[in-house]
Parts: structure tokens; C-alpha cells; sequence
């Protein structure tokens, strides 16, 4: 063989191995794109324990599975959590996890992830007035309303037409969708009672605009309880408060007990609330809080993973309702999870025995 034929062969032989690698690279690269997908996560604040758990649940299943992460909370004030929005898209993320603070502050950001190609999914708290929302996951915020207020009316005997009973209603936090589809639920329950006298409200706020509660906060909460008491039961005795989350109801317990509530001849009234939190529970163990909406932040975290995990492999994305969550520009397409209803009868089981808390947590 000559050197002039070694040589073209040698030549195309490289050439061949250099073309099978490229290609074998090619390969390579996308699966690991596809394998290490950069999830921005925007949690709203640490001040409450169960976004912490929201944001841990989410970041330990996510890189169990081989994603990138990035964790921020905005500890409520919404110029942080769009600063740190803002940061996580020049940092390249592919896909947004949103649980805002206030859900119609976000237009602007939302846009700038759109330009850039990132799906977002608004997660717990519905983002509101923007189209460049992809999806959301929740757990049913209309299902919560009605099983604090089914409670209420259970425990009293509503339904064997007993009555009349003192009742003051507390809502959720204004900017937060969430807030009023849990009021919508409890008033589809609770109406029937208020048209029949069964259930009279002495302060006569029963709109959401009357009775909501800025961030949610339980010293806000038990100052207005402290003024429908001063105001209205001087010689009246409350018998239930619809409180739509553990902190507030903790708030309401805190002014009633200041009034001489809480012993055996003036009881604490039937007191609802949502999230199942470590004081909550407790509370409903001593006696005081009566009941809590559980909502499993596993199951929230699992439920949004699936649809992370379907937009980066291009398939069909879990939702099971795509007509209730409207945010003003579109109906987004949404997961729902289911929540459950907890009282003293029942904790063990649904937060002890599913490993949620452990007994030490609730000081068993």
C-alpha cells in the first residue's frame, strides 16, 4: 500500500471516528439537559411553617430525581420574591414554581419569563391577571371552605335543626385568591343557616371585604376578635368562629381567653382552621382549637413534580380541572390534591401514622 493511500484512509477513518463521537456527544448532552432541568422555586415567606415544608418537600423530591434547584423565599414583601424571580430567570431556569405573595404583583416578571421560554406553574396560590401563567397545582381551596364550615355544622347539629348559635366569620388574606374560593366554600354550606336564623352573626360582617385578614396574620385577627367582643358580647355568648387558618384561630383563642373564655362555665366556642400546624395541632389536643384543615405539602410537592416532569419531557400535563381557577386573563389549567379534615379524633392517623409529624413533634 503507498504512503499516499495510508495517508487518504488514515484521513477517512478519523474522520468517520471524529463524526460517531460528535454524534455519541450530541446524544449525551440532551439527555443530560434533560436529566439536570434548573427548577426556580419562589416560596413567600419562612414566617409560616408550612412553606418551609412546601419548599423542602419540593426541593428533596426534585433532586432525588437529578433537577437543579433554586430556593427563595421573599419573606412577604413582593419586591423581593420579584427581585429574586427576576434573578432566578437570568440564571437560566427552565421552569418557575411560584406560591406568591401577592398574586396580581407578578405581570411583569411573569412576562420576562415568557420571552425567555419558561414555563411557569403558579403553585398553592393562584398568580392573577396574567396570561403567561402554564399551570397551576393547589389542593381544592373551595373543598377547605366547606369542610370547616360542614364542622361547624356538624358540631353544633345545624342539620337536626338546632339553634339559634352565635357565629363570627374570619377570611384569608385579600390578595390571596385562595382567601376568597375558601369563603365561597364556606358560604355555600353556611348560607341555609344565616337565611334560616339558625346561625346569627351579632357583628353582621359576613362579607369577605369585612371579615378577611392582611397576610393571614393571627395578631391581626386577635385584635378585630377583640373588638367584635367588646362591641357585641357583652351580654351575648359566642358559640363557634370560623377561622380559615391556625394562626388566626390561635389569635381568636388568645382575645377570648382574655375575656374569661376557656373554663367549664364559659367554654371556647367550636373554632376551625387550615394547614395543620404544630400550634394548631397542639392546641386541638389541650382542648381549645377544635379542628384543622390538613393540607399534605407531600402530596402538593409530588402533584407538581409530575407536571414538571411532563413539560421537560414533552408530554401531556396532569391537571384535573381546567374550568374553576380563572385569574382574570385565562382559566388555568390546575391540579388539584384533596385536603382532609382533622380534629382530636383523627390526628394520629392522618399526621402521627402517615409520618407527616412524629409524636415528638406534638409533644406525645
Amino acid at each position: 500500500m503507498t504512503n499516499h493511500l495510508k495517508k487518504g484512509l488514515l484521513a477517512a477513518l478519523t474522520l468517520f471516528m471524529g463524526i460517531t463521537l460528535v454524534a455519541c456527544g450530541s446524544s449525551s448532552d440532551k439527555a443530560e439537559k434533560s436529566d439536570k432541568a434548573y427548577i426556580g422555586i419562589a416560596m413567600p415567606t419562612k414566617s409560616a411553617e408550612r412553606w418551609i415544608a412546601d419548599g423542602e418537600n419540593m426541593v428533596k423530591q426534585l433532586e432525588e430525581k437529578g433537577y437543579k434547584t433554586d430556593l427563595q423565599y421573599g419573606e412577604d414583601k413582593v419586591e423581593n420574591q420579584a427581585a429574586q424571580i427576576e434573578n432566578m430567570i437570568t440564571k437560566g431556569v427552565d421552569i418557575l414554581v411560584i406560591a406568591s405573595i401577592d398574586g396580581s404583583a407578578l405581570t411583569d416578571v411573569l412576562e420576562k419569563a415568557d420571552k425567555e421560554g419558561i414555563k411557569v406553574i403558579a403553585y398553592d396560590r393562584l398568580l392573577m391577571n396574567s396570561e403567561n401563567v402554564d399551570y397551576y397545582a393547589t389542593f381544592d381551596n373551595f373543598s377547605v371552605g366547606v369542610l370547616q364550615a360542614s364542622y361547624i355544622e356538624d358540631k353544633l347539629g345545624l342539620k337536626d335543626g338546632k339553634g339559634p348559635f352565635n357565629i363570627e366569620l374570619f377570611g384569608g388574606s385579600p390578595d390571596d385568591n385562595n382567601a376568597l374560593i375558601n369563603y365561597n366554600g364556606v358560604i355555600s354550606v353556611l348560607q341555609p343557616y344565616f337565611d334560616s336564623g339558625q346561625l346569627v352573626v351579632p357583628s353582621g360582617q359576613t362579607k369577605f371585604n369585612q371579615i378577611a385578614t392582611l397576610r393571614w396574620d393571627g395578631s391581626t385577627a386577635q385584635a378585630r376578635m377583640d373588638n367584635l367582643l367588646s362591641a357585641n358580647y357583652t351580654d351575648k355568648k359566642l358559640d363557634t368562629v370560623l377561622s380559615p387558618y391556625d394562626p388566626i384561630g390561635l389569635g381568636i383563642i388568645s382575645s377570648l381567653k382574655g375575656v374569661g373564655y376557656g373554663t367549664a362555665d364559659k367554654p371556647i366556642p367550636v373554632i376551625t382552621g387550615q394547614d395543620a400546624t404544630i400550634a394548631g395541632v397542639k392546641s386541638i389536643i389541650a382542648g381549645e382549637q377544635t379542628q384543622t384543615v390538613f393540607k399534605d405539602t407531600r402530596t402538593l410537592a409530588k402533584n407538581t413534580i409530575e407536571m414538571i416532569e411532563a413539560i421537560t419531557k414533552d408530554k401531556e400535563v396532569p391537571v384535573n380541572d381546567t374550568e374553576t381557577y380563572d385569574n382574570g386573563v385565562k382559566v388555568v389549567p390546575t391540579y388539584l390534591a384533596n385536603p382532609i379534615s382533622v380534629d382530636k379524633e383523627n390526628y394520629k392517623e392522618e399526621l402521627i401514622d402517615t409520618e407527616y409529624y412524629s409524636a415528638d413533634d406534638l409533644g406525645q
